[in-house]
């Protein structure tokens, strides 16, 4: 209460600034915080539900790729053991067959072998006919006994190869035990080969390598991961503690591991350090249990990593508190100074021309009882304003020569630059060019002061220029725009245009600097490297289509006449060499179709309708859509070269259609009228954007080859739906 008190007496004596600013920032202060504290609080839970929902899908999806790929490793075992006991069995046949030895001692020879071959810890080899009696078998009262009553024994006989589970009780065990098997036959003796173990011991037939890296691959944040590990604490699979053994280790937490197995699944928060790191961190672990491996498979995720976002929330109310003080005190300022000033402006009136009197040691200070001592203060900040006006004036003459000389110092390094730069106004005015401007384009800084240079772009380059024009009105630079621009006598240029807006000291726009890099002989290499590829491309889809294709040819014959001579006296190998005559035949199908993707109009040697016509049978059987050709078939392209950009306009068209726009249908047009010919691709895809996104490799490389062959090319949204490319080339490219 006596604090109370002394804060109201306080409060009473401080200047009317200080009360308003008091009580803004008291209230602002509260109610700043209370929402602060609500917002972490959600934002909070919402991370925590967020993680653990993550957690536990991982874990859930961990969990069924180890049971699959356990189980697909165990099979892969067993059918491994099965088919190499068939092997044997085929070998003590042969011998048989041979007459090396009786049949009855083969069978008795095999029989050793295959019992004495252990399954795990108690799985075995055991084999039975086609009427269920038992052959061979570990257990020797078992031999000899007809098994065919059990439902899994119908399934052998039924299948007689194959993977099966069941459960089975063997004698002197007093309940049956979940098994797995997998059979192998061999007919001559009618022997049904069986290799079974325990689900229990399933352990010790999982190859872990299969699905190591699977599981190792699962991140969680920057260092969260998945691990597995068995009841007696050996990390199976572990990014850190790979082979430890955590319980033996006393440098690792024993405890959170212990709760785990007890509870076998659910979700648990602990201290955990791995090797390497310098100190323990809170961890979220979301766990779940394997009882036929007995391993415990989990995703865990170290919470500062997930909470790291609060630390900016934290931060941005921090910021929104300051930035809230920084409003108060202008407004505080500015209601006091509405009461202050008009106490302030009679004071002055009434004692005009008298001197003020000073202030007393007791008076507050409150402004209505320290007006007098304001009016006093006047005077005096008068004077110092009248000196501090001074040393402003020397001020604003240094930094004007200092402009000066930094406009000196920025015309020296523009009269240095080795690229062409030009400066407009806003209305596109030149102001200033450099002599490199001069040197690549003619034109001196005397002949176009204070000129637009329209003249200075040719005619199909203005739709460029038009976006980059936009884009420096709208305040924006432009980066590597690609176009051509005229010299003074008439010759065109490739150039590569860089640009950006300056300003005033209160951020007005007031004109443009624009860099243009002379980038015709960087053209002139890609155009020759581009025919260098094409050349490259067509050469060896000639020797595939000249060369391999015959010599495969010539295997496939010999792979013919090799079944056909195997048929009588090896009809087994027969069908390997008929397999082997057809695969080559397949090899000749692609190697044809990659031939004429090398080399479409060259190597099919009949015009570009019937390779765009192929285009489109091979695009259906590639990616399983629609896609139609429609246009004129005696269309013959004068210079191969021509053909071939288009061909490789149109393929880049199909595929990207084909693989980005999710279209159903791609129509393909060629189309003969008044000597103009025009090639369009459109499908029923999303549609590319518009405009198209920049920097794409797919789209430069189709600009380009359009600007090799002088066609125009022209990619745009359809008005239904998806894309449309369309090229436009001039009269006499046809014969």
């Amino acid at each position: 209460m006596n604090l109370i008190m002394r804060f109201i007496r306080f409060f009473r004596t401080i200047r009317i600034r200080h009360k308003l600013l008091l009580a803004y920032s008291l209230a602002f202060a509260i109610v700043i915080s209370m929402d602060s504290f609500i917002m972490y609080s959600l934002l909070k839970r919402t991370v925590q539900t967020t993680l653990e929902s993550e957690l536990k899908n991982s874990t859930a999806t961990l969990l069924n790729m180890v049971n699959t790929a356990a189980s697909v490793s165990i099979k892969n075992h067993l059918r491994a053991v099965a088919e190499k006991n068939l092997d044997l069995v085929s070998y003590f046949y042969n011998r048989y067959k041979k007459g090396m030895i009786s049949q009855q001692e083969a069978k008795k020879q095999v029989a050793e072998l295959l019992l004495a071959q252990p399954i795990g810890t108690t799985g075995y080899i055991a084999v039975l006919n086609s009427q269920g009696v038992l052959l061979v078998h570990p257990k020797a009262e078992l031999v000899g006994v007809d098994i065919s009553r059990h439902d899994f024994v119908q399934k052998m006989i039924l299948n007689k190869r194959g993977y099966l589970e069941y459960d089975w009780r063997n004698p002197g065990e007093a309940r049956p035990r979940p098994k797995a098997m997998y059979m192998t036959y061999f007919a001559p003796w009618d022997w049904i080969i069986t290799v079974s173990s325990y689900r229990e011991e399933f352990n010790t037939l999982v190859n872990v390598e299969d699905f190591r890296d699977s599981v190792l691959a699962l991140r969680f944040g920057r260092s969260g991961y998945a691990f597995v590990i068995d009841r007696h604490g050996n990390a199976i699979i572990h990014p850190k503690i790979q082979g430890f053994n955590i319980f033996q280790n006393k440098s690792l937490a024993h405890e959170p591991l212990r709760t785990m197995l007890k509870r076998k699944n659910g979700k648990l928060v602990y201290s955990w350090r791995n090797p390497g790191e310098d100190r323990p961190r809170k961890k979220l672990v979301i766990f779940n249990y394997l009882p036929e491996y007995k391993w415990l498979v989990a995703s865990s995720s170290y919470l500062d990593e997930f909470y790291s976002p609060l630390n900016t929330v934290g931060n941005v109310i921090v910021f929104t508190f300051l930035a809230s003080m920084i409003l108060i005190l202008p407004i505080s300022f500015w209601i006091s100074n509405s009461i202050t000033h008009p106490l302030a402006r009679l004071i002055q009136r009434m004692n005009r021309g008298a001197k003020p009197a000073p202030l007393p040691a007791k008076v507050s200070m409150d402004e209505i009882e320290q007006l007098t001592y304001y009016f006093d203060l006047y005077t005096k900040r008068l004077e110092r304003y009248s000196a501090s006006l001074k040393a402003e004036i020397a001020e604003h003459r240094h930094t004007e020569e200092a402009l000066r000389i930094s406009q000196e110092r920025y015309r020296s390094v523009m009269e240095a630059a080795p690229d062409p730069i030009i400066v407009y106004d806003m209305e596109g005015r030149v102001i200033y060019l450099n002599p490199a401007f001069t040197q690549v384009f003619g034109w001196t800084l005397e002949e176009c002061r204070g000129r637009k240079m329209e003249n200075f772009v040719p005619a199909d380059s203005w739709r460029e220029t038009r976006k980059g024009i936009q884009a420096i009105v709208s305040g924006q630079p432009v980066y590597s725009l690609e176009t051509r621009r005229f010299t003074k006598n008439g010759t065109t240029v490739d150039v590569s245009i860089r640009g950006s807006v300056y300003r005033d000291v209160q951020g007005n726009l007031l004109g443009s600097v624009i860099i243009h890099r002379d980038v015709t002989e960087l053209k002139r290499l890609e155009k020759e490297l581009l025919d260098i590829g094409d050349r490259e491309r067509q050469k060896i889809g000639q020797d595939l289509h000249d060369d391999l294709g015959p010599h495969l040819i010539g295997i496939e014959g010999l792979a013919k006449v090799l079944s056909n001579n195997l048929r009588q006296s090896e009809p087994k190998q027969a069908k390997f060499a008929e397999k082997i005559a057809d695969l080559l035949k397949d090899a000749i199908s692609k190697t044809r179709r990659l031939a004429r993707g090398l080399c479409p109009v060259h190597c099919v040697d009949h015009g570009l309708a019937p390779a765009l016509e192929e285009l489109a049978v091979n695009t259906e059987s590639m990616f399983g859509l629609k896609c139609n050709f429609h246009g004129e078939r005696d269309v013959s392209i004068a210079d191969h070269l021509v053909a071939t950009h288009i061909f490789r306009i149109v393929q880049e068209a199909v595929y990207n259609a084909a693989r980005h726009s999710g279209a159903e249908n791609i129509y393909i047009e060629l189309v003969l009228y008044q000597g103009q010919l025009m090639v369009t691709v459109e499908d029923d895809g999303k549609g590319i954007p518009d405009p198209p996104p920049p920097g794409g490799m797919g789209l430069r490389i189709m600009g380009f080859r359009a600007k090799m062959i002088a066609a125009g090319l022209e990619i745009q949204r359809s008005r239904r739906k998806g894309t449309i490319v369309r090229l436009v080339l001039a009269p006499g490219v046809t014969k």
